[in-house]
């Protein structure tokens, strides 16, 4: 496909130009639909003129479906969407992006999907569908996934689809999370995966962060007992990366702690782990659910988290532990393979 790739780009090249142009339509329609025309121009920074063309052509070919509401896309785009993953990937350069990641980060396999989400919330879906798949493709009956919370893997939630493998299948908060936007909380991320998948769901009533006496007394409780042998029996973990500071504010941090990240070179955070550029632990939140140490072998665990600004931050995780899956964008990609 390569070989081939090549040959149209220098005989045609303003076939693939028009080819990605159009898949980029294509697939931002899906991700937003129903979307106007106004709000797809500004997304994809195209001018109304050239993008009222554009999707007219598509409409012709049955690929997109004008209502009221704003463009759809319709079966047939669906499945040519798919059709031409695979070769965009090759001709975006996605694939060789990849292949990059996987030797420098030493994780197991990589997806990259294009664009930047700090940019375009519609990539965070983008990361989302791709994270769906390949969860599906490793999903087995009766399994427990744990998912935390955060923007990226609640825009993951909105991708899942029903599945015959997830009837039996369980979706657990990998932690605590009351205190933060509910829609972020593990909690309701996992009970909207469910919802969507029609799987089951537990819920973990405690806070984020706590005190020891706190952890002591409630690790003791019966309810909460049970609910923490499901989580910490989870095969797939899903989870996202956060910048350090960003993750400190969220949480209302105290001003002492802040300093601390600063002083101490804070960048990244996964779980209640906070770390700095060089992958080493500076501290350790005190929370109830999944810890870092606890995804030992048996767990499958996919980390997901994109755009620029969180480069550093992914580098720095992965140096700790490399997952077993690495889901991100074509922004954080190229920075990546910047850092050393």
């Amino acid at each position: 496909m390569r070989v081939l790739l090549d040959i149209q780009q220098k005989l045609l090249p303003d076939v693939l130009d028009v080819m990605v142009k159009r898949y980029r339509i294509l697939q931002n329609i899906r991700v937003m639909q129903p979307i106007g025309r106004r709000s797809l121009s500004s997304n994809i920074q195209l001018s109304e003129r050239v993008l009222r063309s554009e999707v007219n052509f598509l409409k012709e070919q049955g690929l997109v479906l004008f209502a009221s509401a704003g463009m759809s896309i319709t079966d047939d785009g669906e499945v040519l969407l798919i059709q031409l993953e695979d070769m965009m990937k090759e001709l975006l350069g996605l694939r060789s992006l990849e292949t990059e990641l996987e030797e420098k980060l030493g994780v197991k396999k990589a997806l990259v999907v294009s664009g930047d989400s700090d940019i375009d919330s519609w990539v965070k879906h983008e990361m989302g569908r791709a994270c769906i798949s390949e969860l599906k493709e490793k999903l087995s009956a009766k399994d427990i996934i744990a998912v935390t919370g955060g923007t990226t893997i609640a825009a993951i939630a909105e991708m899942m689809t029903p599945d015959p493998k997830t009837k039996d299948v369980i979706f657990v908060p990998a932690r605590g999370g009351l205190g933060e936007q509910v829609e972020n909380q593990s909690n309701t991320i996992s009970a909207q995966f469910a919802s969507r998948s029609g799987a089951q769901y537990r819920m973990l009533h405690v806070p984020d962060q706590l005190s020891e006496d706190t952890y002591s007394s409630l690790v003791l409780e019966p309810s909460l007992k049970d609910i923490l042998k499901l989580i910490k029996s989870a095969r797939i973990v899903i989870h996202g990366i956060g910048d350090a500071k960003t993750m400190a504010v969220r949480r209302g941090s105290s001003e002492v702690f802040m300093e601390k990240l600063e002083r101490e070179s804070a960048v990244a955070e996964a779980l209640g782990y906070y770390f700095n550029r060089d992958g080493e632990v500076i501290h350790k939140q005190r929370t109830i659910g999944l810890q870092l140490d606890e995804l030992e072998l048996n767990k499958i665990v996919v980390s997901v988290a994109g755009g620029y600004s969180k480069a550093e931050a992914i580098f720095a995780y992965l140096k700790y532990r490399p997952s077993d899956v690495l889901i991100t964008d074509e922004a954080a990609a190229k920075k990546l393979l910047q850092l050393n």
